[in-house]
């Protein structure tokens, strides 16, 4: 477990500085030259404090686990002995040579042979005069790219006639020598794993006050007193809980981080802004994202960390890749002609020098803010701006900050206690710190958010090129330089990867419902005409070029006003409103840790902190599981520190029922791997703690290999066989349905045997980028734009062509045709919309002699028929709008818009086939190849009942976007919520859809547009239900419930207690609140849950070999087994027995679904295989049940109680075809109101919403949702 414990505050502690004898020496030399200043002198360690503090003794005596808090590997530094234990070595041995060096074990590492010079960087001077005590803060970086943090305590103490008894320095104080004092400097440094920068200069602080008042005592006793409290000291887990410890005279807080992939923020974030202005700042930062050679220059060496680890916090999730050294100490500065990129800090003395001698630096002056550039090797090194629209932005919400305490302490009394100031400060601190943090993290999402557009997931492919193509010109080399880094080239693995941090949060969050819609829809990239409008009263669009700044060669750079220049095309909203609250944070008081520090001092110390743990958790609301699962970590931890093993495993496994995402699945591996034979016995006898380890081994043995690679997208250099094509046509982004690249793969190939070579990818690709392109220069007039809704795109404009409405140019977009007519005021004229087309003809008319090809349409709402002279283009124009006359009938039978987005995307791939292949002569017909949906008109007449034409209202494609579609495996609706807290659009109410592997997504089931996509688990999901206002649960084949929080959408809990596949989620309703929740498992298991505390109230095994789903009724259970039904109490005791071969003829058959209907005393079921519905009569089951055959039903799938109905859905056949059918059957008649034909593969899962409205969802054939209305 060495290696796996989380660090304690503290990881070793040094004290620097040089021996009393050298000091001596110095000083003598000094008096002996008479000259006023000391030379130089080198610093070395003369003391280091490692964990443990306790003798292994007294470890084992008290039984604590000898590991403390402290266990990285060791290794050895060889630390110079003190003369005085050298002279008493020799004198008990009487041996002439005794070792000068000692062993002292340190963390592997931590590496203490460079650290004297960290210490005083400026260098070691002995001095006549007494300095104030000053404080910095230095970063090591080891091979691997971990980061260990010191803060270094300078403090100075006087010596005239020191002396050294027993091998330890003494450090004499008095004054009454008459020879003059000089002070020598000592430094403490305290190492850690985090950056408590502002707590661990709390704790220096303290402790430098407690150095002055020792005078002839041991300094190192006190020292190390410090670095063992310390060391006993936990980090506190991420989430809502801070640590507060007490170091006289001050409260030492140990702020957590936000979440497992957050940094711990414990510095000042505000200071960059008060050494720079806000614009200089986003320099640094491009400095920084552009990956250049950094140094930072101050004659504060304090600052120099500060201010650098503050820009390393503003680019999170974004990290630096690169050397990181802060501080540079003087015999240090050769570090800077480093040829690879780098960010560095040293004293501004030394500006001059690093200036001249090495190139290409970026240098910052903090003292006064200005930023230059060493001498260029390159002409082309110039820094380009950050994107200016998201500098813009930045600027203005930077500008709002309240930056300092003093204008907030105006309007506060005075606090005349020492904790209530700090606490004040610290309170308008983290409140500044939160909204910095939101500023900067709303900077880099408005940098990258549109990343996303050009990834391929599948083949994780990223088209750079096309992405820079996309943004405004005078961004461009901003882009360019950045999308080569490798810090880039990181944050593009963890957007393939779906990785859900701050970026991906804040980019869903901000998301526009017209971004989410065209998510949905998987639409080619056009201009709508609301962003044509915003584009055309965007002034800085109108400037197509703007200068790029470069720094000045050693110059001041003075902000200027720049020339606006042509933004993204995507509108940003600048309002301060996307500032966020600060989370509400708790904080937890560590108790005091009592001297001197023994066995049983510790053991005392750690039975304190469990009961002061005990009685929060005992006093706190089951529902702040947030807190309780802190609260249980840190038990588990301090339970582990006692060598309680059990007890660790214990708190740690609540964590599933509180906040999954904390839990130390490492720790509690390595835990289980070294249990004792009893304590793995006592294990085996709590069902909760075996399955525990069963699951954390289980989870050992999955070998989950993460695909790592990111590639650039690249023309082919090879002819291409149908699979490769495929693979390419999604890589680049162009469309990702498999059906209809095989379409296009036909098209392309006409006349040819089937590959395709590289010059007709290569021509395809370029023609359909161009076009792309073509399309977001379309500027129509204002007059034009009203005409249009504001969500029309225009995909395809013709030449310029006579008509019998004038001369103009034809426009497409997904709706309609219309002409925009040429001369002095471009006018709109109205052709058709697609779905009043009622004929598409290409003629031809004569003139002089010439027959010119001609296309008529005409329109339902129009006598007069629209006649274009198309010349060339008349043929494919045909073949377009046809295919989307066709699309558009076809959208609006089947209510499913996507049906007019697809046959969008084959008028495109049309389009540019014929561009690519100019010089065939089969090309109309190769462009044919892709007329899908006119081809499905023509041949396949596909006719929608009247029923289903009548009761259909809508589809959507929960697949949208995925090369294959996905079978609809559960649905859940859950209403609106009204608390004035939810944010907008939270409120409404949802529809959940569950897909293969743990995939959920859910839709705002107010506009049916898609809100949120995530995963649970990898394995089929077979239940879900709303458990309370904010919990969905979800069962999955995989044995566990994922907790699903409906405020946040993420799984923070789950319940692990299922041994196999949980099949069925029900929830008791009394007395209109949830009490109850009951969830069984494929092989018997029933468990009821207590919702609010999650805890079992009662578990039970059916006699079963297969339980199916259960279902509540009047304090009863029905639980579908099998063949037949059983009818049991909440506790298990089995009632009625139900049998089913009154419905399966001769030979027993298996239910596959059933339901209750109470209000009619009924019992609805069907068999597998079969087509029968059997109801019983819930009153009196011994009455043979009643059927109903269903016709044209091949199997019934599942059923639902909607009012007066039961909807039963199932596989049938409609017009010689199998589909998924839907039968509505009236309860009280028992016969079949409707039959509803609105799946082209089996309905798998029904919901209601409200009664209102009935959903139903397909297998992986087609994978749609229809939303049906219930009469």
């Amino acid at each position: 477990m060495e290696d796996v414990l989380p660090s304690a505050v503290l990881e070793i502690c040094v004290l620097v500085g040089v021996s009393r004898e050298k000091a001596n020496e110095v000083h003598q030399v000094v008096k002996k030259k008479h000259v006023k200043t000391f030379p130089p002198v080198e610093p070395e360690v003369l003391s280091v404090f490692v964990p443990p503090f306790i003798s292994q003794q007294e470890l084992q005596t008290t039984n604590i686990n000898n590991n403390t808090f402290n266990k990285a590997k060791r290794r050895s530094f060889r630390k110079k002995k003190d003369k005085s234990k050298i002279e008493n070595a020799r004198t008990l041995n009487g041996a002439h040579k005794v070792p000068e060096y000692e062993d002292v074990p340190v963390p592997k590492d931590v590496d203490l042979n460079g650290l004297p010079q960290l210490c005083f960087p400026g260098g070691f001077y002995i001095t006549y005069e007494s300095k104030e005590d000053h404080i910095h803060f230095l970063v090591f970086t080891d091979v691997c790219g971990n980061r260990t943090y010191g803060v270094v305590g300078q403090s100075y103490q006087p010596i005239q006639d020191g002396h050294i008894s027993n091998g330890q320095v003494h450090w004499d104080t008095s004054q009454t020598s008459k020879t003059a004092a000089c002070f020598v400097p000592f430094a403490v440094c305290v190492i850690s794993r985090y950056p408590y920068f502002n707590a661990l200069k709390d704790c220096l602080s303290c402790l430098l006050v407690q150095l002055k008042l020792y005078k002839d005592l041991d300094v190192d006793d006190c020292i190390k007193e410090f670095a063992a409290k310390l060391s006993l000291i936990p980090t506190p887990p991420p989430g809502p809980l801070h640590l507060i410890f007490n170091m006289k005279p001050l409260q030492v807080i140990l702020p957590s981080r936000e979440d497992s992939d957050s940094p711990v923020i414990d510095l000042n974030l505000h200071l960059p802004f008060l050494c720079f202005k806000p614009e200089q700042v986003l320099q640094i930062i491009t400095c920084i994202l552009t990956e250049r050679k950094i140094v930072f220059f101050s004659s504060d060496w304090a600052l120099l960390t500060l201010i650098a680890e503050c820009f390393m916090v503003y680019l999170h999730p974004i990290q630096w890749q690169h050397t990181f050294v802060p501080i540079l100490s003087h015999k240090m500065l050769d570090f800077v002609m480093a040829p690879t990129s780098f960010l560095m800090g040293c004293h501004v003395d030394y500006f001059e020098d690093v200036s001249k001698e090495a190139d290409d630096l970026i240098l910052i002056n903090i003292d006064n803010g200005d930023i230059a550039q060493s001498k260029s090797s390159e002409e082309e090194n110039e820094i380009p701006d950050i994107p200016l629209q998201a500098a813009e932005i930045f600027v203005t919400r930077v500008e709002s900050l309240q930056l300092h305490y003093d204008l907030e302490l105006c309007r506060l009394g005075s606090c005349t206690d020492l904790g209530e100031i700090q606490l004040r400060k610290t309170n308008w601190q983290q409140k500044l710190n939160s909204e910095i943090q939101q500023i900067a993290l709303q900077l880099i999402v408005d940098i990258f958010r549109e990343v996303k557009d050009h990834l391929n997931y599948e083949h994780r492919v990223f088209n750079s090129e096309e992405f820079i193509k996309t943004r405004a010109p005078g961004d461009q080399p901003f882009y360019r330089m950045v999308l080569e880094t490798y810090m880039f080239h990181s944050f593009l693995k963890a957007r393939l990867n779906r990785k859900m941090d701050a970026f991906a949060r804040l980019e869903m969050r901000t998301q526009t419902e017209e971004d989410r819609l065209s998510s949905m829809l998987d639409s080619p990239r056009r201009l709508t005409m609301e962003k044509m409008v915003s584009k055309r009263y965007n002034l800085q669009y109108m400037i197509s070029k703007r200068m790029v700044i470069s720094l000045p060669n050693l110059q001041d750079i003075k902000p200027t006003d720049v020339p606006t220049r042509n933004s993204s095309l995507r509108r940003i909203d600048t309002h301060p409103a996307t500032r966020s609250t600060s989370k509400s944070v708790s904080t937890f008081k560590i108790p005091e840790i009592h001297y001197p520090l023994l066995g049983h001092c510790v053991s005392s110390y750690y039975a304190d902190f469990i009961n002061h743990l005990s009685r929060a958790i005992n006093t706190l609301p089951p529902d702040n599981s947030a807190l309780l699962a802190r609260y249980f970590y840190l038990r588990g931890l301090i339970s582990l520190m006692q060598g309680k093993l059990l007890n660790a495993l214990s708190d740690f496994q609540n964590l599933y029922k509180t906040d999954i995402r904390i839990f130390p699945t490492v720790l509690v591996r390595r835990m289980v791997e070294n249990l004792s034979p009893s304590d793995h016995s006592q294990a085996d006898q709590k069902p909760e703690l075996k399955r525990l380890i069963s699951l954390v081994m289980d989870k050992q043995r999955e070998v989950n290999k993460v695909d790592d690679h990111v590639k650039n997208f690249e023309l082919p250099k090879t002819h291409m066989q149908l699979d490769d094509f495929v693979k390419r046509i999604q890589e680049s982004g162009i469309v990702k349905d498999i059906d209809t690249i095989q379409r296009l793969f036909d098209a392309l190939t006409v006349g040819h045997q089937k590959q395709i070579d590289p010059e007709t990818f290569k021509d395809f690709y370029k023609y359909w980028k161009e076009t792309e392109a073509e399309a977001q220069e379309v500027n129509l007039p204002p007059a034009v734009i009203e005409r249009l809704d504001k969500n029309e795109c225009v995909y395809k404009l013709s030449c310029s062509v006579k008509t019998n409405k004038g001369v103009g140019k034809i426009a497409m977009t997904q709706k309609r045709l219309f002409l925009l007519t040429e001369g002095g005021r471009p006018t709109y004229e109205e052709i058709a919309a697609f779905r009043d087309i009622e004929e598409v003809k290409s003629t031809t008319v004569t003139f002089f002699l010439l027959r010119i090809p001609t296309l008529k349409i005409k329109a339902m709402s129009k006598k007069e028929v629209f006649e274009a002279n198309l010349k060339t283009e008349c043929d494919l124009w045909h073949l377009m709008i046809k295919e989307m006359w066709a699309g558009k009938k076809m959208a609006d039978d089947h209510k499913d818009p996507q049906y007019i987005q697809q046959a969008l995307t084959n008028v495109l791939l049309m389009d540019a086939v014929v561009g690519a292949l100019q010089s065939s002569s089969k090309i109309i017909y190769a462009a044919s190849k892709l007329s899908y949906f006119d081809k499905m008109k023509n041949e396949v007449p596909m006719m929608v009942p009247k029923t289903t034409a009548e009761t259909l209202k809508h589809k959507i494609n929960p697949s949208a976007g995925e090369t294959l579609p996905q079978a609809v495996e559960v649905l859940l609706y859950t209403p609106g919520q009204l608390d004035p807290a939810e944010r907008h659009g939270d409120a409404h109410p949802k529809l959940w859809c569950a897909l293969d592997e743990g995939k959920v997504v859910v839709f705002d089931a107010s506009s049916w547009t898609r809100q949120h996509c995530f995963k649970v688990g990898s394995s089929k999901l077979k239940c879900m239900v709303m458990a309370e206002d904010s919990q969905v649960w979800i069962g999955s084949q995989d044995s566990i419930i994922y907790i699903i929080n409906t405020h946040s959408m993420s799984c923070n809990k789950q319940l692990n207690d299922h041994r196999s596949e949980v099949v069925d989620i029900i929830v008791e309703n009394r007395d209109r609140m949830f009490s109850e929740a009951y969830s069984c498992s494929v092989d018997g298991t029933v468990i009821a849950w207590n919702i609010s505390t999650l805890k079992v109230n009662r578990r039970f095994q059916l006699p079963c070999e297969t339980l199916t789903s259960i279902k509540f009724h009047n304090n009863r259970l029905w639980c579908c087994i099998g063949s037949c039904i059983l009818v049991v109490m909440t506790n298990g005791i089995i009632r009625h027995k139900v049998k089913m071969e009154d419905c399966a003829g001769d030979l027993p058959m298996s239910l596959l679904c059933f339901q209750l209907f109470p209000e009619r005393d009924q019992v609805w079921a069907s068999c597998s295989g079969s087509s029968e519905l059997c109801i019983w009569n819930m009153t009196d089951l011994s009455i043979p049940s009643q059927k109903i055959n269903l016709q044209d039903c091949s199997e019934i799938t599942c059923m639902m109680k909607v009012k007066n109905q039961m909807w039963v859905g199932s596989r049938g056949r409609s017009q010689g075809k199998i589909k998924g059918k839907i039968y509505v059957v009236d309860a009280e008649r028992k016969t079949v109101e409707k039959e509803l034909v609105g799946h082209t593969d089996t309905v798998k899962a029904l919901c209601s919403a409200e009664d209102r409205y009935v959903l139903s969802g397909s297998g992986k054939e087609e994978g749609k949702i229809a939303i049906w209305k219930v009469e």
